[in-house]
């Protein structure tokens, strides 16, 4: 059982270093302001329970972890555990870059409690969890970020923990490993095993927890049934993407990663919008998309063409198409003249962050105005996909009755 109790945190942040020591002179005013990243935070999570905390970053979530495990003292209130703990909070954390994994492993474990020959009986298991290979022998430093995780892992939920935290660990693996994980989640609920986990996966918190909780502000804004406490989540981004939109577009802001062209004709503005025809910074994966990019020509253009290009967060090109492609040629500009050009689509994108890049071109390609990573967005839905591409997917199943062995 874990059971916190008005839990709070906070933190003095000071402009400068020196002003903690000007602060603690005779007579001296504060120097300092508050910030609480923690504010009267109650859960209390049963035995075998999958608990899981959803929010933005910064809302107070590896806080929150962090004093469940004993690593920070809170401000206020208290924590009481009843059981073996083990943890997994940060990357890496808790080996020593220059010990092999092997001895790690013996390092860890008998941290958390374990004999020498307790860990050597747990060790053919670790490493078939793991996956490392002979990387098992080497220097944890050599490791990739994805081995350090396989490898802290499979080490905390084989010291027969009582209860496992664990704080956003799987974002880096791969799929494969992603799916022994909760193959593994799944085993340590029904073996009785208290499980806390963070994660941005909404998918994964709704197939996986008995119960969740959302955490803003360093507040608990939600809490009970998953699936209710993800559509509280959800419509909290949705709401703080269209104000974020609403503040761009009162202060006329347009920006761009990068913006290059002739400028022979100038985009003046570009709206991604929803269903509802308002703009928007986050979309539901399947929903009705539009954009809408606005153009001014400065000269005269007999055959103009403008396009579009989504991106992943880290670069990776998605798709990208234009009006000549779609085969919808745009009219003959004359200087002044302006378009408005919408291209419109379903966003069969997996749940990440995308970026849209528009470009208004001559037809050869070469640009007037190309603003690279000029909107970004965020994708959301309830289930775990892996890749970029939502495809609508049927499935069906079909038995067949065992095939009779003829009577001799």
């Amino acid at each position: 059982m874990l059971l916190a109790r008005n839990i709070s945190k906070l933190y003095r942040l000071y402009p400068k270093p020196s002003d903690r020591i000007r602060e603690a002179l005779p007579f001296a005013g504060p120097r300092h302001e508050e910030f609480w990243a923690l504010r009267d935070v109650n859960i209390e999570v049963a035995r075998g329970e999958v608990f899981g905390v959803v929010g933005p970053n910064g809302g107070g979530k590896s806080t929150l972890l962090q004093i469940l495990c004993g690593i920070l003292d809170p401000t206020t209130g208290h924590v009481v555990r009843r059981g073996r703990m083990a943890a997994l909070l940060e990357l890496g954390a808790g080996f020593n870059p220059e010990f092999s994994g092997r001895e790690n492993i013996r390092i860890n474990g008998e941290i958390m409690g374990l004999t020498r020959d307790q860990v050597e009986a747990a060790m053919p298991s670790i490493e078939r969890f793991a996956g490392i290979g002979d990387f098992i022998e080497r220097p944890v430093k050599t490791y990739s970020s994805g081995m350090h995780v396989r490898l802290a892992f499979a080490t905390a939920i084989h010291t027969d923990p009582e209860i496992l935290v664990v704080d956003e660990a799987l974002a880096v693996g791969d799929a494969v490993f992603a799916n022994r994980c909760v193959r593994k989640f799944e085993e340590l609920r029904e073996a009785g095993v208290t499980v806390v986990f963070v994660s941005h996966d909404l998918g994964l918190v709704k197939q996986l927890c008995d119960r969740a909780i959302f955490l803003m502000d360093g507040r608990i804004q939600a809490e009970g049934e998953p699936k209710h406490v993800i559509d509280r989540y959800v419509g909290s981004v949705l709401e703080k993407q269209k104000a974020e939109v609403a503040e761009s577009r009162r202060l006329g802001a347009l920006n761009a990663s990068h913006r290059h062209g002739d400028r022979l004709a100038e985009i003046m503005e570009v709206e991604l919008l929803g269903p509802d025809g308002s703009p928007t910074r986050a979309a539901v994966s399947g929903e009705r998309l539009t954009v809408r990019i606005r153009t001014q020509f400065r000269a005269d253009q007999p055959a103009p063409m403008v396009g579009v290009l989504v991106r992943t967060r880290t670069g990776m090109e998605v798709f990208g198409t234009n009006t000549k492609i779609e085969e919808t040629p745009l009219p003959a500009c004359r200087e002044g003249d302006r378009l408005d050009i919408e291209f419109q689509f379903e966003c069969a994108l997996t749940p990440q962050e995308y970026t849209l890049t528009v470009a208004t071109q001559h037809p050869s390609g070469h640009s007037h105005d190309w603003l690279d990573d000029a909107i970004a967005f965020r994708v959301l839905d309830a289930r775990a996909r892996a890749g970029v591409a939502n495809l609508a997917v049927t499935v069906q199943v079909k038995t067949s009755p065992a095939a009779e062995v003829p009577a001799e």
